[in-house]
């Protein structure tokens, strides 16, 4: 039977989450090479690709955006090779089906923020924060951005800034302040991957509050 990159398996050079199956954990990678029920991935280089590193045998779901759906398949690491390029071969275990994925992970996360909608500059903080999107409460004045605006969005993380454009989801003014809900748009790899270490990192945080 033939097999049609895209539906039956990620495209070659294109990205792929591939998580950790019952850790919750997905690593975003790069498709470096697909045959005969092989996928050769390039895992991002991120801290916490560091800590969480897969071990041979290990059970994974490889998750790909498709010519009209999210898609995923099965597959099982069958090796792991280390030093300047980490690379991990995965063997697929079953077929490709549409992803019933579950959101990105979200976390309770306030760093400051600026925000440009028109000629309107305006600064506040996060509420809560995944890669994908935020809630953000925003000084402004004037009439609120309508859902569907479009704006620019600067994130300030410890690291330094991450800027992106974003799409108003939904909005409420509560006086003087706004909060927002805003989903982000082509938002590059690597500032989606130290936005996601942010959000495991506030996790973390938030274990260690609740067993102290």
């Amino acid at each position: 039977m033939t097999s049609v990159p895209g539906v039956d398996h990620p495209e070659e050079q294109s990205e792929a989450d591939v998580t950790l199956t019952g850790r919750g954990i997905s690593v975003s990678s790069r498709v470096e090479f697909v045959n005969d029920g092989v996928i050769v991935v390039r895992p991002s280089v991120g801290d916490y690709v560091q800590q969480i590193v897969v071990a041979v045998g290990n059970e994974v779901e490889v998750f790909w955006k498709g010519p009209e759906d999210q898609r995923m398949v099965p597959a099982r690491v069958a090796s792991v090779e280390q030093g300047a390029v980490v690379r991990w071969r995965l063997e697929m275990t079953g077929e490709a089906e549409v992803s019933q994925r579950r959101k990105a992970v979200r976390a309770r996360v306030t760093v400051p923020i600026e925000a440009g909608y028109g000629s309107v500059e305006m600064t506040g903080e996060t509420v809560d924060l995944s890669e994908n999107g935020m809630r953000a409460t925003l000084d402004g004045f004037g009439v609120p951005p309508e859902p569907g605006s479009m704006m620019d969005v600067v994130i300030k993380l410890d690291d330094g800034e991450v800027t992106m454009k974003a799409q108003v989801i939904r909005q409420q003014a509560r006086g003087a302040r706004w909060l927002m809900s805003i989903r982000f748009i082509d938002i590059e790899e690597r500032d989606g991957d130290r936005l996601r270490r942010r959000v495991f990192q506030a996790l973390r945080e938030e274990r260690a509050r609740a067993t102290d």
